[in-house]
């Protein structure tokens, strides 16, 4: 729609010059005047602001300014009436745009929402899109809700606000990204979000040593500082590099799914065959290798026994090529999550 009326302004600015130029070239040819006369005369008539000739008219230039002054009437008239239509038009979609999204966010449950798009709020939900997690952000730059608001559901205002977390719909949502620049800024949205879904899993953003501790007092489950992981890494590529790439390859996303898992113990259906690792045999079955076990109680065994017993409520991270994982996904029905998630 907004395409359209753009087409139809381009249309009127086009008559505009076009009855500017006609006018120019008029009075230059037909009543014998300058080129600045011209112009004068053009412009005085087109706006009909009364001025008197540059000189007398004779009977054809009277003609000519009579044809000019009701064609330019007639396009001015169209030229304010598509800007004024066009005005009134955005105005409505954004407020249907607004409708949409607001709807859209009261359908969601066990979303995530992400407080500002920046580069790590960018990051997380690119990651989150790949995952194919619903996910909801609270951003108050305009600019950049316009740019990607065809890509990212919205909800424009400042976090600091809990009315935008409750737009957010963080009463059904699942987790949190706190992805400020600002650590007092994250606090406070940690506080309000403990307060407003006691449920929630909170994950914080930290530029400061001192922040981390403030950050899970107020209710963060994780504090992630991006520069101190950043100089991790890059060190780690000195020290180890080879371990490192092997590592990021892990975390690569294939074309459909990822080289990591994390499933459920109940999305395997267990029974009374089907009480230890041994029993699973998910590496006949899937080509997929247990390397990891969460206890109910959030202990994590890296490389667990085959005989290790299994708990209700309990998981195990898989590890497996992108074809592999879809194949167990596929096999117990499992919905696509990511070890990241809760990492």
């Amino acid at each position: 729609m907004i395409k359209f009326f753009r087409s139809k302004i381009y249309l009127a600015e086009l008559l505009i010059v076009a009855v500017l130029v006609i006018g120019v070239l008029g009075y230059r040819y037909i009543a014998d005047f300058s080129w600045l006369e011209a112009f004068y005369m053009t412009v005085i008539t087109v706006s009909t602001v009364g001025f008197s000739e540059v000189r007398p008219l004779d009977p054809e230039a009277k003609i000519f300014t009579v044809f000019l002054i009701i064609a330019s009437v007639f396009i001015f008239a169209y030229a304010i009436s598509v800007i004024t239509e066009y005005i009134l038009s955005r105005n409505a979609l954004q407020l249907l745009k607004k409708k949409k999204v607001k709807k859209l966010i009261n359908n969601l449950s066990d979303h995530v929402i992400v407080c500002g798009y920046g580069r790590n709020g960018m990051q997380a939900a690119e990651r989150l899109k790949s995952y194919k997690k619903p996910f909801v952000v609270i951003e108050r730059n305009r600019e950049v809700i316009e740019k990607y608001e065809d890509e990212v559901l919205f909800v424009e205002g400042d976090t600091n606000d809990d009315e935008m977390l409750v737009q957010a719909g963080i009463a059904k949502a699942k987790y949190l990204i706190v992805a400020m620049p600002d650590d007092a800024t994250n606090l406070f949205v940690v506080l309000s979000a403990r307060q407003l879904n006691p449920n929630l899993f909170i994950v914080s953003r930290a530029s400061l040593v001192t922040s981390q501790k403030k950050l899970e007092l107020a209710g963060a489950d994780k504090v992630i500082m991006p520069d101190k992981i950043g100089g991790d890494h890059m060190a780690s590529l000195v020290v180890m590099p080879n371990l490192i790439t092997f590592i990021n390859k892990l975390s690569t996303e294939g074309q459909h799914t990822t080289n990591l898992e994390e499933v459920a113990i109940e999305d395997f259906l267990l029974n009374s065959e089907n009480n230890s690792l041994r029993d699973l045999d998910l590496r006949r079955k899937t080509g997929c290798t247990i390397i990891g076990y969460i206890a109910p109680n959030g202990e994590y065994i890296i490389n667990p026994e085959a005989d290790l017993q299994l708990q209700p409520k309990s998981k195990v991270i898989v590890l497996g090529r992108p074809e592999q994982i879809q194949k167990l996904n596929e096999m117990f029905q499992i919905e696509q999550t990511s070890f990241n998630e809760n990492i």
